[in-house]
């Protein structure tokens, strides 16, 4: 099975901007229910790239301390009824019963009903954030090409150690305003939104998310509720980031580099030049 989710997007060369699909890695979130006699509960929801899914949840249940062997796992199956499945749902039987409910207290809990996908995730969103906004004028390539750089200059940690994460947050000017480091890129992202809610910044309209290393839908989400406008990565997004960037009006960069990178959403807050390549769309 390859998870991957075709998509449009923009890339630009130093020169020239040419529109093309390129294939995402594909994110959806994974609900575990327990199941004991006539009782049923879910428990957590922990995002992944689809397939192999219960070899995910024996490991998880394992490292969790839930699980010693695998046939404490007395079943598992994807959620269904009648000829409906739902493979982002995954029923589990234990012989600890709900017990287990205390071990993955570290996850996070969900009180969704069946039906968990991509799109429930976004919907769930949508209740706490509103569209990013974006006042200041588009971008020019120059400075998206070079904000890694000027992340990469004020982590300090990572310059010592080669082992962190960083998370800056810029101005439509290319200033850092703050820069954060840790060992998860997250958790980044989350120091920088604390900076912002302890100076009453949020929402953090016409400000530049930049992040050293790739975007899922938790960092994507976290921009969102913090009603960023632009998130710059030097890696790539998930499908599901994107999804979240179009549905919330968020321009996301990815794979920036001196000289290129490529747009996977909203490229009108960015000043290119034309495009060339077959017609797409990026609504």
């Amino acid at each position: 099975m390859l998870s991957l989710t075709p998509h449009p997007l923009l890339t630009f060369d130093g020169e020239a901007v040419t529109a093309w699909a390129d294939q995402l890695v594909t994110e959806e979130p994974l609900e575990l229910r327990l199941v004991a006699g006539e009782e049923e509960r879910p428990v957590s929801v922990t995002m992944r790239t689809p397939g192999h899914d219960e070899e995910l949840v024996l490991g998880l249940l394992y490292a969790e301390g839930v699980i010693e062997q695998a046939s404490d796992v007395l079943a598992m199956a994807p959620w269904c009824e009648g000829d409906q499945t739902q493979p982002n749902v995954m029923r589990l039987q234990l012989r600890s019963g709900l017990e287990a409910l205390a071990a993955l207290s570290r996850h996070t809990f969900t009180s969704s009903a069946c039906g968990v996908c991509g799109t429930g995730s976004i919907e769930r969103l949508a209740m706490r954030a509103a569209p990013g906004v974006w006042t200041a004028g588009p971008l020019t390539p120059e400075l998206i090409c070079d904000l890694p750089r000027r992340l990469g200059e004020q982590q300090v940690l990572f310059s010592a150690t080669g082992a962190l994460h960083g998370a800056g947050l810029f101005t439509p000017q290319g200033e850092a305003l703050v820069v954060r480091e840790d060992v998860g890129r997250h958790n980044a992202v989350d120091k920088l939104v604390g900076w912002a809610l302890k100076r009453k910044l949020l929402p953090l309209t016409n400000h530049v998310l930049v992040v050293s290393g790739r975007v899922g839908f938790e960092i994507a989400q976290k921009a969102a509720m913090a009603g960023l406008s632009v998130i710059c990565a030097v890696s790539a997004p998930s499908s599901l980031a994107v999804a979240v960037a179009e549905s919330f009006g968020i321009t996301l960069v990815g794979f920036t580099r001196t000289r290129r990178f490529n747009v996977y959403s909203l490229p009108e807050r960015l000043s290119l030049p034309g495009v060339t390549g077959p017609a797409v769309s990026h609504s």
